[in-house]
């Protein structure tokens, strides 16, 4: 009952709530706890469909513990698996691999095919007798995860029972539809991660809103003011900011990356950066987009992979590379700007009389948002227990 009383001051309206308590950045149990409720019961990114590009490719991930492998199969679809041979639980895959149309256990052999069929289990009747009556191949194929493909990033329901991803975030495709179009990248100069100690959700709340835009990140408020963004607010699915002077990076000559294809003026200096509840930081502009997944490895420490998009295979092109890599570096120093910030909150949680802080009803909204939404999964998951 104390668990969830301290929460009702979250999920209030958000002139009189509170943030979520300090346990919540702070705590192994509710760490524990919260992959349980929010994290395993709704859509998390795991990783990136480019992680496997070619059929046979295999991704290993560890998502809060939980052993998982990215598949691409011959029809070319993705799929997730649990990475755990059905036989005596080893680790199938341990680093990213082209498994060449076969999944092998190492340790006893046993195979699998790319849509995580068993296909052979060698000398299981003993030495030269690879089938036995007791052993139903059709029984024992890998644990397949729930899995959805959107905007590159996939996405995992790893309890089974959450609702399908487009009745989740249909509104969110719906409002990006003009950017369903192919999307373009290299392992080069379009991937970099960080490795940041703090909780993951402060990662979230960060990128959610504007409100530190002045103090934070002073070259990009040089052209894209405070007031130049609008918050966007879903309740119970996705929270945000826009702006409305997205500037387009321009090269020597004034060359500049080939645009999305059919885009409405909205986007002509219009741009959206929305965080999908719960992990995953998605951005779009006219002509190049961006993804984060958020890897939660502990209750303070988070990695950030993140993937740069381009409109067409022309800016992967040579002539391009020059324009690609100055934008990946201004990104990627827009992004470590955050990392003091993110880690600065992270130490100040271990502060026991702060009360989990007041949100400004203007500025706080999407963060707001956030909270309001962990806290009812949390709850929400309480009570199923």
């Amino acid at each position: 009952m104390g668990q969830n009383s301290s929460l009702e001051s979250v999920t209030t309206s958000v002139n009189l709530a509170k943030g979520l308590p300090n346990e919540h950045y702070i705590s192994d149990e509710i760490f524990d706890e919260e992959k349980r409720n929010v994290l395993f019961r709704n859509w998390s990114g795991i990783g990136f469909a480019s992680d496997v590009p070619e059929t046979g490719d295999a991704f290993p991930v560890e998502f809060v513990g939980v052993p998982l492998l990215i598949v691409r199969s011959h029809d070319g679809s993705v799929g997730v698996f649990q990475n755990t041979c059905r036989h005596r639980g080893m680790i199938l895959v341990a680093e990213p691999a082209n498994v060449r149309g076969t999944i092998r256990c190492p340790y006893h052999s046993w195979c699998y095919s790319l849509n995580g069929d068993l296909r052979a289990t060698p000398h299981v009747g003993g030495p030269g007798h690879n089938l036995h009556e007791d052993i139903k191949r059709d029984e024992l194929g890998l644990l397949r995860v729930r899995s959805f493909v959107w905007r590159d990033v996939v996405f995992v329901n790893i309890s089974g029972d959450a609702p399908h991803f487009e009745d989740v975030h249909g509104d969110l495709m719906k409002r990006w539809a003009e950017f369903d179009k192919p999307l373009f990248h290299n392992a080069e100069d379009c991937v970099f991660s960080l490795d940041i100690a703090c909780n993951w959700k402060l990662a979230v709340e960060n990128y959610c809103e504007s409100y530190h835009l002045p103090w934070v990140h002073p070259g990009l408020s040089s052209y894209s003011r405070l007031e130049d963004h609008y918050n966007i607010i879903e309740p119970g699915r996705y929270a945000g900011q826009g702006t409305v002077v997205y500037k387009q990076l321009r090269g020597e000559g004034g060359a500049v990356f080939p645009d999305f294809e059919g885009l409405s003026s909205k986007w002509d200096e219009g741009a959206e950066y929305i965080t999908v509840f719960p992990n995953v930081l998605l951005g779009v502009q006219r002509d190049h987009a961006f993804a984060f997944v958020l890897e939660p490895k502990a209750k303070e420490r988070t990695v950030e992979r993140i993937n740069l998009y381009y409109a067409s295979e022309a800016a992967l092109g040579d002539v391009s590379q020059p324009l690609r890599a100055r934008n990946a570096e201004l990104w990627k120093t827009v992004f470590e700007e955050d990392i003091w910030v993110v880690e600065g909150m992270q130490k100040g949680r271990h502060g026991p009389m702060f009360d989990g802080g007041k949100f400004s009803p203007v500025m706080d909204g999407p963060t707001h948002c956030f909270h309001h939404w962990v806290a009812t999964q949390m709850q929400a998951g309480r009570t199923a227990e």
